[in-house]
């Protein structure tokens, strides 16, 4: 069942929803604000508008939500398509006015484009270090030669200022599930990786490392190009 989507189209229809929970592997549940999918460019952080300012060429934005992104780079006349998982989500962004919205899984994407986008820590659909590796191996055949991949994502270590460091696993690899009226999800595996392993796994697998801005809560932007 498509929890989060269910969320997102009560906000898309009326405005509001019940609670949609986040729970998590590390914590107690959080509430996780559907309004933030729906923000326009005024609204939006630094961090997210600095991202689109390096897009280029053809663009793919991946995990796009309800297309608040794919929004502003189409009303800029830039080649976007935006891909999710959630068909609920690809209707809305069609609903909302994206021009190419396909419901997509990222890790069978095939065509080749200059930018693919990941915001709001989309990168985290990796799930694991392991899969980040596989990642960037695959991605390889996913960017033209001078493409780039953008993305955000942050260091969460200070989560374990007074919980023990996981000791079988990255500590950025979470585990998190969504609740919406009293409906629960599957639950499914989040990465968040710190710019230091960011680096060090970019120069082993052939990949330049940019982090081009750092906000006030520790988040990053990244921006990888082919070595």
């Amino acid at each position: 069942m498509d929890i989060y989507g269910n969320a997102l189209l009560d906000f898309h229809k009326t405005g509001k929803t019940d609670i949609l929970w986040l729970h998590n592997s590390y914590d107690e549940p959080e509430e996780m604000p559907t309004d933030v999918f729906f923000r326009n460019e005024k609204d939006m952080p630094e961090i997210e508008l600095k991202a689109l300012n390096l897009c280029k060429g053809k663009i793919l934005d991946v995990g796009a939500g309800v297309g608040s992104h794919a929004l502003i780079l189409d009303k800029k006349g830039m080649d976007v398509t935006a891909i999710d998982i959630s068909p609920i989500a690809v209707q809305i962004m069609k609903d909302r006015g994206v021009k190419n919205a396909v419901v997509q899984d990222f890790f069978k994407v095939e065509q080749k484009y200059d930018t693919l986008l990941f915001m709001m820590n989309g990168i985290g659909l990796t799930g694991t270090i392991q899969g980040f590796k596989n990642f960037l191996e695959k991605t390889k055949d996913l960017i033209h030669p001078k493409g780039q991949i953008i993305f955000d994502s942050s260091d969460i270590s200070y989560l374990y200022e007074d919980l023990p460091m996981p000791q079988h696993q990255y500590f950025g690899e979470i585990k998190f599930c969504y609740e919406y009226k009293k409906q629960k999800g599957s639950w499914f595996n989040w990465l968040y990786i710190d710019p230091a392993t960011l680096r060090q796994l970019s120069r082993e697998y052939g990949w330049n490392c940019k982090v081009v801005y750092v906000d006030e809560q520790d988040q990053y932007l990244a921006q990888l190009t082919l070595s």
